[in-house]
């Protein structure tokens, strides 16, 4: 597997990128990993780099996007946060990496069983989770199908939440950054959402998330 170069990544187009992804991800479910030189492509990315992606995922240790996606140094920025929650320095980071690096799509990836979700689930308080769990609340709220058992102990109310809160994820990196917004809207990168499943390993992207022109 060739180490991307600016040329590489450029040539790649948003789809392209998805495509990458899906079969990268495709190869670790069936344990087909890409035979790569690591030492090799950490000499020939370090007088510079040219991820084609930008995935926003959880710090869950089983959800390591160069892992899931079977994909060497150099070939997404991997931004971890419990929760897969958006923030400023979050955004700054996703407008680095698609408009000065050259990335080509951005993930918000979920997972199965989130302990930040369920947390937020539960209403936990605890020191300086208490505000980070204060962010995914409105994907609590916004989840009205579910009419009992709204907590943790409800799989499929975590499930749906979760779901959900990638969703407005997705949703709010149009709103909140006018330079992705416009980068999306002219084509030049895709942007979708979706969640791993962590028993399976198999990621499953949202249709009504992706959004390339």
């Amino acid at each position: 597997m060739k180490t991307l170069t600016k040329e590489l990544q450029q040539a790649i187009s948003p789809a392209q990128a998805l495509e990458l992804l899906i079969e990268g991800n495709k190869r670790f479910v069936n344990n087909l990993k890409v035979n790569r030189n690591l030492l090799q492509q950490a000499n020939e990315t370090s007088d510079g780099q040219h991820p084609f992606a930008v995935i926003l995922s959880c710090i869950d240790s089983r959800t390591s996007a160069e892992l899931i996606f079977d994909q060497g140094l150099g070939d997404v920025f991997s931004v971890r946060i419990a929760g897969n929650i958006l923030n400023e320095d979050i955004l700054g980071s996703m407008e680095f990496g698609c408009k000065v690096a050259g990335s080509k799509i951005i993930v918000v990836l979920g997972h199965t069983k989130c302990g930040a979700v369920k947390g937020a689930c539960d209403h936990v308080e605890m020191g300086n989770l208490t505000s980070l769990l204060t962010k995914i609340r409105p994907a609590v709220d916004d989840e009205t199908t579910v009419i009992s058992q709204r907590n943790s102990s409800n799989a499929e109310f975590v499930e749906k939440v979760s779901a959900i809160n990638v969703k407005r994820t997705v949703k709010a990196i149009m709103e909140r950054s006018p330079i992705l917004k416009e980068m999306i809207e002219a084509g030049q990168i895709g942007i979708v959402g979706g969640t791993h499943d962590i028993t399976t390993g198999v990621v499953e992207f949202y249709k009504d998330t992706q959004i390339f022109n």
